[in-house]
């Protein structure tokens, strides 16, 4: 190990000099020994290159296993030899960066944030928060100790809490251009296939009082809630990706809001970003007269799931229709129907999955032996106590529908019931407005919607989107922002890899950083690369950290 000079000539004819750390390793092709540059310690007129020197050398005996017996050599000199002062998680940060320079993010901040002057880049603050909620998702308070202790961000030893705040407040300032230039970025890069796009939404709760909510508040709002938490103030969130699953677009909306009315903004959103002609793909929330006007609007078309049991004319024509049913994949069963003609024609698809049939079968069969025990334990009691046994048994949720109420006032299971109830096992209805879909397509671009939901488990598990503690409603929104970013690389590395995002991130959350010090400087050294490591680096098409992070020379 040496110190290296080379030099480089410029426009107006003088010459820089540049000092590196370099070795020499045999090329077996070349048959000769090519030097290679470890560390490139900048300008030779701005460092001192005999301390460099005598760092190189130290360096040179602690990382050279051969060399071992020249450490008990000099045991006498010891204040030349590394001390190991602490380590910090790499890999995963490593991992993150590199790919979010790879999809252009970083330079798309810093064109977004040109005219913005900080102490600390925008940019760095920014990446920062998104590594987190992939890696190990805090408050912006603890997120000063994890930044100085616990990862080493590329070029960001610290951060304060103020300014992480600061930086989210610019980021939504800056929503509208980011949230397309991301888009555009990301789909030339990937190749994206934008032609179905997946939309759902879900609710993310607060641990706030109600009563305590702000007056004039207009975004924690309490509503439907997906979290099973009705008691606590909300947020909507809106997620579109992707058949390959990459999220395009996120949402936050008040959180009283009805699924039914978002889908104008969607579109219009969607068809703002140019993304041409584009075959929505909802869920049942959303199949109204209205939203499926609107999806067809500027030439787009939709594959909507219909509700069996809403009652509509065509859907009840449809569902009536006799025929086979053929089998297009193991569990996946279609027929396709036509209801109507000329301009009022409708196109249906059903779909039949034999495997969940059968599992709603046992669950209706189950459910049914329990009402029996609730039943002859009504037979039981007092005449008072069975009229409120029974109102209970004919409100709750699951056994109501399958009971009947006699002239006396006793109550049967429902027969009738349970055989209407046979005729839905294992089926779905889907309707489409694209005719140039097969039948096939349209039941398996509506079962990847699944996709989706993996998303939003993504972001309210692995990312712990919730629950939110932000008071402010433009915090909230660059919170879910913030999440939007960090979904998008974690679903980028599970789709290249074919590997879980916590697989990824605990394999490399492995690879450290260790700093060494001497009297001569100090050295930033990752620790070996593991064979899976190395694989998964190799398959997001991304370069693994250099075994030298760092050489800071002490004069």
């Amino acid at each position: 190990m040496y110190i290296r000079r080379v030099t480089r000539k410029n426009k107006d004819g003088t010459t820089v000099a540049y000092l590196q750390l370099a070795h020499n390793e045999w090329d077996p092709k070349a048959k000769y020994a090519k030097a290679k540059v470890i560390y490139s310690f900048g300008r030779e007129d701005e460092v001192d290159r005999a301390v460099l020197e005598r760092l190189a050398k130290s360096i040179s005996r602690f990382l050279s296993p051969e060399q071992a017996w020249e450490v008990e050599t000099l045991a006498r000199d010891t204040s030349d030899n590394f001390r190991f002062q602490s380590s910090k998680r790499l890999g995963g940060v490593w991992l993150l960066d590199q790919l979010w320079n790879q999809l252009g993010l970083k330079e798309i901040l810093h064109s977004l944030f040109a005219s913005r002057h900080h102490q600390i880049p925008l940019e760095r603050l920014i990446f920062a928060m998104v590594a987190n909620r992939a890696l190990h998702p805090s408050s912006k308070l603890a997120m000063e100790e994890w930044v100085e202790k616990d990862v080493h961000i590329p070029r960001l030893p610290q951060v304060a809490s103020h300014q992480l705040y600061r930086a989210m407040d610019e980021l939504l300032a800056v929503q509208p251009e980011l949230e397309r230039q991301v888009f555009h970025a990301v789909a030339d890069l990937l190749n994206l296939e934008v032609d179905l796009i997946y939309f759902d939404t879900t609710s993310s709760c607060f641990e706030v009082d109600p009563s305590e909510t702000p007056e004039g508040e207009s975004l924690r709002k309490q509503g439907f809630s997906k979290d099973k938490r009705p008691d606590l103030v909300q947020i909507v969130i809106g997620l579109a990706v992707t058949r390959e699953g990459v999220p395009i677009r996120a949402w936050a909306w008040p959180g009283n809001t009805m699924d039914m009315t978002v889908i104008k903004q969607v579109k219009h959103d969607l068809i703002d970003g140019k993304l041409g002609r584009v075959i929505s793909v909802m869920d049942r929330g959303f199949s109204s007269e209205e939203n499926l006007r609107t999806l067809q609007q500027a030439g787009g078309h939709y594959i909507v799931g219909e509700k069996m049991r809403s009652g509509k004319a065509s859907v009840e024509e449809a569902l009536s229709r006799r025929g086979r049913c053929q089998q297009v994949q193991e569990n996946l069963h279609i027929k396709e129907i036509t209801v109507g003609d000329g301009e009022a024609r409708q196109r249906y698809v059903l779909v039949y999955n034999p495997r969940e049939a059968e599992r709603q079968r046992k669950e209706r069969e189950t459910l049914l032996e329990s009402l029996k025990e609730e039943l002859e334990g009504l037979r039981q009691l007092p005449n008072e106590a069975y009229q409120k046994a029974a109102c209970r048994l004919r409100s709750h949720p699951s056994y109501g529908k399958y009971l009947r109420q006699l002239k006396d006032g006793t109550l049967r299971i429902d027969k009738q019931a349970v055989r209407d109830a046979e005729k839905y096992d294992g089926k779905y209805l889907i309707r489409t407005s694209d005719d140039t879909l097969s039948a096939e397509d349209v039941a398996i671009g509506y079962k990847q919607l699944v996709d989706i939901e993996q998303a939003f488990r993504t972001l309210k598990s692995t990312l712990e989107l919730r629950p939110m503690y932000h008071r402010l409603e433009d915090r909230i929104r660059a919170h879910v922002l913030l999440s939007w970013l960090a979904l998008l690389l974690v679903r980028i590395v599970e789709i290249r890899t074919h590997e879980s995002w916590p697989k990824v991130r605990d394999e490399c959350e492995r690879l450290m950083l260790g700093h060494f010090s001497s009297k001569n400087g100090d050295l930033y050294q990752r620790t070996e690369l593991t064979a899976k490591q190395a694989q998964l680096f190799a398959a997001l098409g991304l370069e693994p950290p250099p075994k030298i992070l760092g050489i800071h020379p002490r004069t």
